[in-house]
């Protein structure tokens, strides 16, 4: 607990100095003060500056968030308003926070409330005065926060929302559903909250903006992890596709494998041909895809990539477009094929907009 008092401090501390760097910047701006009443129920702002330009006076009431997402920024917002309606025109409401996401500065903006954070994103704007700066990109902090929703357990919570994001979930539900523990289901719907991407309901975690998960995980995406093997079939056609579904049509018990990425596409959204067949498998179906394609291992020419999983985790979202057919989920089709060149991101768009319509 003291360490965390400390750490909200020290921030409080950064963001007053930042925001006295930024009103350096106005020629004539003076600073002839820092108090401010408490409002009707005892809330006090974390910094309060009267400043002077001119004849001009303002009263400067900064709330400090030492967290920046979506959720705690709407509770700043009203607590600001609730003082600048109490205390008058004169009052310049202004959020700091150690980092604000482009929609947390649109929270902001529609508000009508000044905003600075610490990494270099500002907007003050009242009177004469007129700062706005923007910086490209995310502290290291906040990519590994949002890195962290997409790593291959809380994934599998994700794929297991978006399959139905209008359905909700109980925490224990979704953790046997998506088998996590309770602890990665918890982690991960505390992160999607903050950022309103899920809500809670009288019946659950429901899934609140579906698409802005999809965008968050296409920036973050990292192929599943696992060894990726190329090779060459002197099979075509329909000899191929045939093997094909022989290779990927197994018992649990002798292993597993499903079409991916371009392969799998083309039988949920065809776009084109890919001269190229993809699988996902486990090691223990490996042989079996071996023989049945009559694969030759390659380092130039494939036809064939396979990469063999070190997680399962993915054949748990496999679906079955047709009889005899075993292929990734359109999710994580989508997301194979926008990290596959550009012609793979136009495949990529073309299935969202047939099969990711929420």
């Amino acid at each position: 607990m003291l360490k965390t008092i400390e750490s909200v401090k020290s921030i409080e501390a950064q963001a007053l100095d930042r925001l006295r760097d930024l009103l350096g910047r106005v020629p004539g701006l003076e600073i002839i003060g820092g108090a401010a009443q408490p409002f009707e129920d005892e809330w006090r702002p974390d910094v309060a500056l009267k400043i002077r330009l001119g004849d001009a006076r303002w009263t400067l009431i900064v709330e400090v968030k030492p967290n920046g997402q979506p959720m705690h920024i709407r509770s700043a917002l009203h607590q600001l308003n609730k003082y600048r309606q109490q205390a008058g025109a004169a009052a310049v409401p202004i959020l700091i926070a150690p980092f604000l996401s482009a929609e947390g500065r649109r929270l902001c903006l529609e508000d009508g409330v000044s905003f600075v954070d610490l990494f270099g994103n500002a907007r003050l704007a009242f009177g004469a005065v007129y700062i706005e700066t923007e910086v490209e990109g995310s502290p290291a902090a906040e990519r590994r926060g949002v890195k962290s929703l997409f790593r291959p357990k809380s994934a599998q919570v994700l794929r297991v929302l978006l399959r139905d994001p209008k359905r909700p979930w109980r925490v224990a539900e979704l953790a046997e559903v998506a088998d996590v523990s309770l602890g990665h289901v918890s982690n991960v719907r505390s992160g999607l909250i903050e950022r309103e991407w899920a809500k809670v309901s009288e019946s659950g975690l429901v899934v609140a903006k579906p698409d802005e998960i999809l965008d968050a995980w296409v920036e973050a995406y990292e192929p599943p992890a696992g060894k990726r093997m190329k090779f060459y079939t002197p099979m075509h056609g329909e000899v191929l596709q045939k093997a094909i579904r022989s290779a990927i049509d197994r018992r649990p018990e002798q292993g597993g494998a499903m079409l991916a990425s371009f392969s799998a596409a083309q039988w949920l959204a065809p776009f084109g041909r890919h001269a190229s067949q993809f699988l996902y498998c486990d090691a223990a179906a490996l042989d079996h895809i071996y023989s049945e394609l009559m694969l030759e291992p390659t380092s130039k020419g494939e036809n064939v990539i396979v990469t063999v999983l070190s997680d399962a985790g993915l054949f748990r979202d496999a679906i079955v477009p047709t009889e005899g057919v075993l292929c990734t989920s359109v999710v994580q089709t989508y997301l194979d094929l926008a990290a596959s060149g550009e012609r793979g991101k136009e495949a990529a768009e073309h299935l969202r907009r047939e099969r990711l319509k929420w």
